[in-house]
């Protein structure tokens, strides 16, 4: 602004706020006027946006209003993307003051926190006892996380912390308000199933009850001790204590009903150990003043430990990187770190003394929070991928010690802890979700010969390790699985130590949950989880994707193992041992099948017998329970087999009760293996031809005996080409006929003898067929109508005699009229044992000319049938009475909208008639008989006299 714009700036401000500036503004003006005051003698004037120096406390206004308002709009929106890039960037925020040591980052997350508790979707979902959605679930989260933030500031007054242990209180008593376990539900079955679940790893711990206990007295002694040694040695020493946060926080946690609000991790002022203030104090990371007091604060070479539940100090590395200590936040880490590989070695340590007295057993330890030791090594905002380096640890006396290869070693000791798994299906996605994000990083660090020895020692400890690793040789049987962590080593082993890797990845193919039940395949999909894990409890929702890390495992290592016969055994025989899903099974089988097929290079033979193996246990998984996907199965199958050999084709075969049905071992199996594309791909000799037509007739005669309404035509296909088995297959068929199979199935190998030119065969099946056939009146669409024209077609051009035995069995099980007058008509128009005119086919042409039946009808004189003689009589004489029973069934329930049609069926009707000798005088007499017993409809007499008189 200019001079005139700032004058007019002033004088406007002192109008509006007379009462309140303008004693000071003509205090101002007093000075100024004097030439000699202090504001003449300092250059220009304070600028009232700067804000305050950078030694003084930050203080900002805050308009609370807004910020209310911002939450409240967003949370309004539901779970739209926008609405939650909103509030994750008031979140982002929060820490930038945090950051900037701004005092109002707190209020602003006490603003933020008031609004999300009175979101209105809470109370909603309370009510309707449906869990919240994952979006907002991790909204909470990091609200929560924030708070944990705050709390643990080293830098808050005790008057902080006491308001806000007030306000956390007063949140966590409301109805509203989420609880830290989202899947948690307050009834008795839940009760009961959490003291279960207890009660059982109780049961498996009490092995190491007596020595844990023992432990615990120690490490109490020690503490003591360790508070009694700290006390007189700081005792002139100004205190600088991050840990006074802890003793606000309320005893007896419970993470299962306490509410998301409260501090988690909480313990009594007595339950944390006197803590090494060197850590924030000195610029070192060591003491080089080893400790002899036993008491556990410093390691041998005097370097500072910090003995805190994990997730306690994760938060407190993340507090204080939040606060801006970015120094101490790296000091805390380091040194926890070194504790945490001290307590492996210990721990390993006592596993192997117990193991000289005892056996092995498992003992379940909570999950480690380890991400957040990755410090000073990428911004998680970052896109761009960051190109790690090594620094070494200040005041470290190890010179491949490092911050690069630290974050390494803490990141394998927790993924590699054994740890039990989380209740609920967010926690367990979580968990999920936090172990590939942690390896990602892990993957994206580019391996030297300094974290290639890390790799190859904490591969060797996790091995060797008790039951605080999860590869190590007994594990609990609820204990996640390290399958994902296991594929990451062996990938990053394979080129600098092979068997160790192949070790770890043996190993780690367990899953001990499902081994408890060998029989557990789901019989719908192929999964063992889908009806074992939906009935036990606690659930095991993620046990889909932990079967598909067990199954990506199986293939990495049999990949990998392709040119070395004795290593694919091995993997083999523990993947047939340990991977219970038939369908994981079968996706382990198609990988190795590509693998050794590659498009572009050498076949691997031994890597393709063992795609056959896994396809063979697919198949006797399979056999006895459904699946969806069984008829690609047993397609795969045949192929491998194909690929393999001629020996592996005899081989199933052979042994086709051991894996096929017999409906897939005539089908698609037998069927395939002799088809003509698999013989000229084999490229076969003439043997070997006839070995596999050997065997294929063999497998036919069997599941025909066993099965022949469903194997009887594939089986007289395979057949076909061998005289005897042909006839034997034909027998199978014909002793069957009349107690097994269906007319339709009857009708289909009769047609099929016909078209391979034998028509006595066909007739015999069709006269067994024609048994079982039944049709009422008003069943003028039957699908059997089609095959009883073909089977009268079939008869009459065979000879008289075969028609008059057909005709009989036809009046008997038929009685619809329009299909007795076609039948009578078409045997009428031709002579005995010269083919007739055939309908055309109801169902897609199913019926075909055949040479026996192609003679012509004017030959040689011979006259055809007369309607009466036998044996069209009969058949006459039951097409009229047919036609006198279907009238009267239709006149009794017929509706003025039918009369039409009932017209036209009489006219069909008198067409019959009159191929009677007293056909007229029946017909007429029929007409008479509907005139006076239905002259109530007078409407359809009248169409009835117009029509016939």
């Amino acid at each position: 602004m200019d001079r005139q714009q700032l004058q007019k700036f002033v004088q406007y401000l002192i109008s509006e706020h007379h009462t309140e500036v303008l004693p000071t503004a003509q205090k101002l003006a007093d000075e100024i006027l004097q030439q000699r005051s202090e504001i003449n003698q300092i250059p220009g004037a304070p600028d009232p946006t700067a804000g305050a120096s950078a030694d003084d406390e930050h203080s900002w206004h805050l308009d609370e209003e807004q910020v209310c308002e911002q939450v409240k709009s967003y949370l309004s929106q539901g779970a739209y993307y926008n609405a939650n890039k909103q509030l994750n960037s008031l979140f982002s925020k929060v820490r930038e003051m945090l950051r900037a040591q701004d005092s109002n980052g707190a209020r602003m997350l006490t603003l933020i926190t008031e609004q999300f508790l009175s979101d209105p979707r809470l109370q909603l979902w309370r009510n309707q006892g449906t869990p919240m959605s994952d979006k907002c679930r991790q909204l909470w989260d990091q609200l929560g996380s924030l708070w944990v933030c705050i709390v643990l500031n080293p830098n808050c007054t005790q008057h902080e912390k006491q308001q806000w242990k007030a306000l956390l209180e007063k949140w966590t008593v409301i109805d509203v308000c989420p609880p830290e376990d989202p899947d948690f539900r307050l009834q008795q079955g839940s009760r009961d199933s959490y003291s279960n679940r207890d009660r059982d790893r109780d049961r498996y711990d009490d092995r190491y009850r007596d020595r844990d206990r023992y432990a615990d007295r120690e490490r109490d002694r020690r503490d003591r001790r360790d508070r009694d040694r700290e006390r007189e040695r700081d005792r002139n020493r100004a205190a600088y204590d991050s840990s006074d946060s802890s003793e606000e926080d309320d005893d007896d946690y419970n993470p299962r009903n306490n509410k998301r609000l409260r501090l988690a991790g909480s313990h009594s002022k007595s339950q944390i150990p006197a803590l090494p203030r060197s850590i924030f104090h000195s610029d070192t990371y060591c003491s080089h003043v080893p400790d002899t007091s036993s008491s556990g604060s410093f390691n041998s070479q005097g370097q500072p430990l910090w003995h805190e539940s994990i997730p306690l100090c994760a938060s407190r590395v993340d507090s204080l990187r939040s606060h801006g200590h970015m120094e101490a936040a790296l000091r805390l880490a380091v040194s926890v770190v070194r504790t945490m590989k001290q307590q492996q070695l210990i721990a390993q340590r006592k596993w192997h003394e117990s193991q000289q007295n005892t056996s092995s057993s498992s003992k379940s330890q909570p999950s480690c929070k380890v991400t957040a030791y990755i410090v000073g090594m990428e911004d998680q905002h970052n896109n761009i991928r960051p190109r790690y380096h090594h620094v070494p640890v200040v005041g470290s006396r190890d010179r491949s010690e490092t911050y690069l290869t630290l974050a390494f070693e803490v990141a394998l000791i927790g993924l590699g802890q054994q740890r039990i798994m989380p209740v609920g299906l967010y926690a367990q996605e979580k968990a999920c979700k936090q172990e590939d994000r942690l390896i990602a990083k892990l993957q994206e660090i580019e391996l030297d010969n300094s974290l290639v020895a890390v790799l190859r020692r904490q591969a060797i400890i996790l091995l060797e390790g008790g039951p605080t690793s999860g590869l190590g040789i007994g594990i609990h049987p609820e204990s996640i699985p390290m399958h994902t962590f296991a594929r990451f080593l062996f990938l990053s082993l394979l080129n600098y130590y092979p068997d160790l890797a192949y070790e770890v990845g043996l190993r780690a193919m367990r899953l001990p949950l499902l081994e408890e039940h060998e029989d557990s395949d789901d019989p719908l999909g192929g999964n063992a989880s889908s009806s074992l894990m939906m009935s036990r409890s606690p659930r095991w929702f993620t046990l889909g994707h932990i079967e598909t890390q067990q199954c990506a495992l199986s293939s990495t290592m049999l990949s990998a193992a392709k040119g070395e016969v004795m290593r694919l055994r091995t993997v083999l025989e523990s993947s047939q041992r340990h991977i219970h899903s038939s369908s994981h099974l079968f996706k382990l089988a198609q990988d190795a099948f590509r693998f050794a097929t590659p498009e572009n290079g050498p076949r691997h033979p031994t890597l393709l017998s063992v795609a056959f193996e896994l396809g063979l246990q697919v198949m006797r998984m399979t056999l006895s329970s459904l699946n969806w996907r069984r008829r690609e199965m047993v397609r795969w199958l045949v192929t491998c087999a194909t690929e393999v050999g001629v020996d592996a084709l005899i081989s199933i075969m052979q042994n086709w009760y051991q894996f096929f049905t017999a409906t897939e071992a005539t089908g698609p199996v037998a069927t395939t293996i002799m088809s003509h594309g698999t013989i000229m791909r084999l490229n076969l000799i003439f043997t070997q031809q006839e070995e596999l037509s050997s065997c294929a007739r063999t497998l036919a005669l069997q599941c025909a005996t066993k099965d022949p309404p469903n194997c009887a035509l594939n089986a007289l296909t395979l057949c076909e080409n061998e005289a005897l088995a042909f006839e034997t297959a034909y027998q199978i068929v014909v002793d069957a006929a009349s107690h097994i199979m269906t007319s339709s199935q009857l009708f289909t190998i009769a047609r099929y003898m016909e078209h391979r030119g034998y028509p006595t065969r066909a007739y015999k099946l069709a006269m067994l067929a024609m048994k079982n056939v039944h049709l009422a009146y008003n069943q003028d669409t039957h699908p059997a109508i089609n095959d009883i024209h073909w089977a009268c077609a079939l008869s009459h051009s065979l000879g008289k005699t075969e028609l008059s035995n057909m005709i009989p069995l036809l009046v008997k099980n038929v009685q619809c009229a329009t299909v007795l007058s076609d039948i009578l008509r078409r045997c009428s128009m031709t002579a005995p044992g010269i083919s007739c005119p055939h309908p055309p086919p109801l169902d897609n042409g199913k019926h075909q000319n055949h040479p026996h039946r192609s003679r012509s009808c004017t030959a040689g004189g011979i006259k055809p049938l007369s309607y009466d003689r036998p044996p069209l009589r009969q058949l006459l004489e039951a097409a009229v009475a047919a036609y006198i029973n279907t009238t009267h069934s239709r006149l009794t329930h017929i509706s003025p909208r039918h009369y039409g049609d009932f017209i036209d069926f009489l006219t069909k009707a008198r067409d019959t008639f009159i191929l009677a000798h007293d056909g007229h005088v029946q017909f007429t007499q029929l007409i008479e008989n509907m005139k006076v017993a239905y002259k109530g409809k007078k409407k359809l007499m009248f169409l009835v006299k117009e029509r016939f008189g």
